[in-house]
């Protein structure tokens, strides 16, 4: 799987990037994405993240995390689609500001924040959702398995 990483904040370790790289392929290879999937995952800053909560999700306020799905198709797109084509899953985008201050909140490490933020996005972009409570329960039951092979607890 190919992962685009894009550093807005300037201040994101090479270990934490690799950490994300790692579980995200980890992750991958246990959901059976396909290996030539692409993803983009971009670290931001609060104020970053609430303008994009704002134009795309009606909600001004900063997130954590805010997942963009290329495999969803909304009524009126065209599928895109060929052999040769890479599958581009999708953008996460996560606030390094928000991660740090429930990695504080939650009395857990950033490291483990992070990659919670990173996994979650990520499984938004392969169709898990949290709208009611049964998905969310599939949902956060998949992370936990996840992390938990990854070798990162609470």
């Amino acid at each position: 799987m190919m992962i685009d990483f894009q550093d807005e904040t300037g201040v994101v370790a090479d270990g934490h990037i690799e950490l994300v790289e790692k579980l995200l392929t980890f992750a991958g290879k246990a959901e059976k994405v396909a290996p030539d999937a692409e993803v983009s995952i971009s670290f931001v800053n609060n104020e970053q993240i609430q303008v994009i909560n704002r134009d795309y999700r009606d909600k001004d306020k900063p997130t954590d995390v805010i997942s963009f799905a290329m495999q969803e198709m909304e009524d009126e797109e065209l599928e895109i689609v060929g052999e040769g084509l890479p599958v581009v899953l999708g953008d996460i985008i996560i606030s390094i500001d928000k991660a740090k201050e429930q990695a504080e909140e939650y009395n857990h490490s950033f490291e483990r924040e992070l990659a919670f933020l990173a996994l979650h996005g990520f499984l938004h972009l392969l169709g898990y959702d949290h709208m009611n409570a049964e998905d969310e329960k599939k949902m956060f039951r998949r992370q936990d398995e996840i992390l938990g092979e990854f070798g990162i607890e609470r």
